[in-house]
């Protein structure tokens, strides 16, 4: 099995995921690509990534590489947690992907002020930088959509200049679904990430 290519390079992305589904082994997976790579992760959430888990994806890099990988937790203002990232993402050597994972609420509309610190971020930050921002889906109740998983505040995201990619449950199991702008993926999530 072929471990999958996400290929983000300079892409701003917005993830809207079904709970549970691998949205934040996704987010490793990318970062610990990078990583591999000879470059720098900066990752920012309400809840730091399993260490089992993060043991997994990291598993094939040296304590040294995984030294790359910086980590902030934004319990508190979300703006000083931008302001930190910014300061970073200026600062520190070969930065070429943030994660910000569970960045907003888990329902109902994005918050203003969140959207408003995100396109603060990425009218800062360095266009080589990828920009990864994974929150929690919605389900159309209402049976107006086509899509599987509904993007909160999907307008907002693309008029800031993200794309929208989606991503759910296939079925019981491994398999998960990645819609990437209509470019849809059938993939399988195992100990080392993403497989094709």
């Amino acid at each position: 099995m072929t471990r999958f290519d996400f290929a983000l390079s300079g892409q701003r992305i917005h993830l809207a995921v079904e709970g549970s589904t691998g949205g934040t082994t996704l987010g490793l997976h990318v970062a610990a690509d990078a990583i591999q790579a000879g470059e720098r992760v900066l990752w920012a959430s309400a809840d730091m990534p399993d260490g089992h888990r993060f043991s997994q994806l990291f598993s094939h890099l040296s304590l040294i590489q995984s030294s790359r990988f910086h980590a902030m937790h934004f319990g508190g203002r979300f703006d000083r947690a931008i302001d930190a990232l910014l300061e970073a993402s200026l600062s520190l050597p070969s930065v070429s992907l943030v994660v910000l994972d569970d960045w907003c609420s888990n329902h109902g509309r994005i918050e203003r002020e969140r959207l408003d610190e995100v396109k603060r971020f990425i009218d800062s930050c360095p266009e080589t930088i990828s920009v990864l921002l994974i929150s929690k889906g919605s389900i159309d109740a209402s049976g107006s959509s086509t899509e599987h998983i509904v993007a909160r505040s999907e307008e907002a995201m693309r008029a800031n200049g993200f794309a929208v990619w989606r991503l759910w449950r296939a079925k019981d199991g491994p398999g998960r679904t990645l819609d990437r702008e209509g470019e849809v993926q059938n993939l399988t999530i195992d100990d080392s990430g993403y497989i094709l």
